[in-house]
């Protein structure tokens, strides 16, 4: 017998939940459903869902960001938030509480399946990919069996999505990636032309990593072009239209 993923429905416009029950029901999915933040939390410990539909504004005094920070305490659940509009802050509220993707409200039943999907595989492979070999760049060690990352000796907690980004690039450390190769290798093809994620996941990533953000010298930018790993150990060079000084914007 063929287990069915569960998905956790978190909103308090009811309309909305028996929509999304209905497509998800329909295509193969479980659903639950949780209309406060508190009920969402208990749901999650509880039930254990595949994934996390989750929508920003919520009745209480929990608001979806707060949400995802507390699920992140003891679940590694990819949590997709939902939202009636995507700026550039909210992304990076949404990434820094522990999201792992956005749906802009309203959306379709084709998108809102071709995100459920993506986020899922995503997970999926990640949880597949474990060895137990090592990555090394400088002081920076990936350990690939724990899903481990430190930097001089020093830990760095990261979401799953911000994990698998720094893993790509520190793979094809000191060679170009291009914005398209990164947007459809992390989110997957239906994300290739979205470069505000990349560039929001990038910013976050230097945060963690860089010593001075603003001016990164891990995660360089090629303009126009795409992003790229230098690893000290063997590079001291960079190639023509890197610049380490200028962030993305």
């Amino acid at each position: 017998m063929i287990t069915k993923e569960r998905v956790l429905v978190v909103d308090d416009e009811p309309r909305l939940v028996t929509l999304v029950r209905e497509i998800l029901n329909a295509t193969g999915f479980e659903v639950s459903a949780a209309s406060s933040g508190v009920h969402a939390i208990e749901t999650a410990a509880l039930e254990k869902p595949a994934l996390v539909l989750l929508d920003i504004m919520l009745i209480g005094s929990i608001d979806g960001f707060e949400v995802a920070r507390r699920i992140r305490q003891f679940s590694k659940v990819p949590i997709i938030m939902l939202t009636a509009k995507v700026g550039e802050p909210d992304l990076l509220k949404g990434f820094e509480a522990g999201a792992d993707d956005y749906i802009t409200k309203p959306f379709s039943s084709r998108e809102l399946l071709a995100r459920i999907r993506a986020v899922l595989k995503r997970s999926n492979e990640e949880k597949d990919s474990a060895t137990d070999s090592e990555i090394v760049c400088g002081t920076l060690r990936i350990d690939l069996a724990r899903h481990r990352v430190t930097l001089e000796g020093r830990e760095i907690t990261l979401t799953s999505t911000e994990y698998k980004l720094l893993h790509e690039l520190v793979s094809h450390r000191n060679q170009v990636m291009l914005h398209e190769q990164l947007l459809t290798s992390i989110w997957g093809p239906e994300y290739r032309g979205d470069l505000e994620y990349l560039r929001t996941y990038i910013r976050h990533l230097r945060s963690k990593l860089e010593a001075d953000p603003t001016h990164p010298r891990l995660i360089v930018r090629c303009r126009g072009v795409g992003y790229m790993f230098v690893c000290p150990d063997t590079a001291a060079w960079l190639p023509t239209g890197a610049d380490q000084r200028i962030p993305i914007s």
